[in-house]
């Protein structure tokens, strides 16, 4: 599981320390949850314990590469509009990236495999926000790509919440979760009851899978 837009270094320690997969960072200055690249630093200090993804929204590709190159981040997720040639300076550097979709139908889809991502991420369909709306997507559309493109990981974000976490496991057995508005207290801010019951979710969801 992913628990994105974490904002504060208090909220990141308290993640590596329940053993969360990974965490991501919004680098997108219109979000919500923006995170100020100069403030970051924090997240050098989590190397090796977590995952820490850098969420950007059509940013080209310099403010990505340096924060990679500078520790702070380990994967880029492409959150934006961006096209496949875009992401190819990625690809061509060996940097780890992953692209959102923002779902409305399945012709959505299409292009999925032409980017060249270590993983697809499938979010609610929200023009000018780019996600983080709590809105879901369409569960069975989601579990029919896994079941056609069994070689590429696919992370379904949208909307997901303790109350509603079981049953999208259930109903998509994605690789992964992506949560931002479901472990909140407010936008930037994590609410670590809601955080400890999604991972309860999604180990019991797992182990059922296996």
């Amino acid at each position: 599981m992913k628990i994105c837009g974490v904002t504060l270094a208090s909220d990141a320690q308290r993640l590596v320390d329940l053993g969360v997969d990974a965490l991501g960072a919004n680098f997108w200055p219109q979000s919500k949850r923006y995170l100020e690249p100069a403030e970051a630093g924090f997240l050098r200090e989590l190397s090796g314990k977590i995952l820490r993804v850098g969420v950007f929204v059509n940013a080209g590709s310099d403010l990505p590469r340096r924060l990679v190159e500078e520790g702070i981040i380990d994967v880029i997720q492409l959150h934006g509009d961006e096209t496949p040639e875009d992401a190819r300076v990625f690809l061509d550097a060996g940097i780890p990236f992953l692209k959102a979709i923002g779902v409305r139908g399945v012709n959505d889809l299409a292009a999925a495999h032409d980017f060249g991502a270590k993983a697809i991420l499938l979010d609610a369909h929200a023009p000018g926000v780019y996600g983080g709306t709590g809105q879901t997507i369409d569960w069975d559309l989601a579990r029919r790509f896994i079941e056609e493109n069994a070689t590429l990981p696919l992370i379904l974000a949208g909307g997901i919440t303790p109350e509603n976490v079981v049953e999208a496991i259930a109903a998509v057995r994605p690789a992964a979760l992506d949560v931002a508005s479901g472990a909140e207290i407010r936008p930037g801010v994590k609410d670590f009851g809601k955080v400890e019951a999604l991972l309860v979710a999604c180990r019991s969801g797992s182990n059922e899978g296996s």
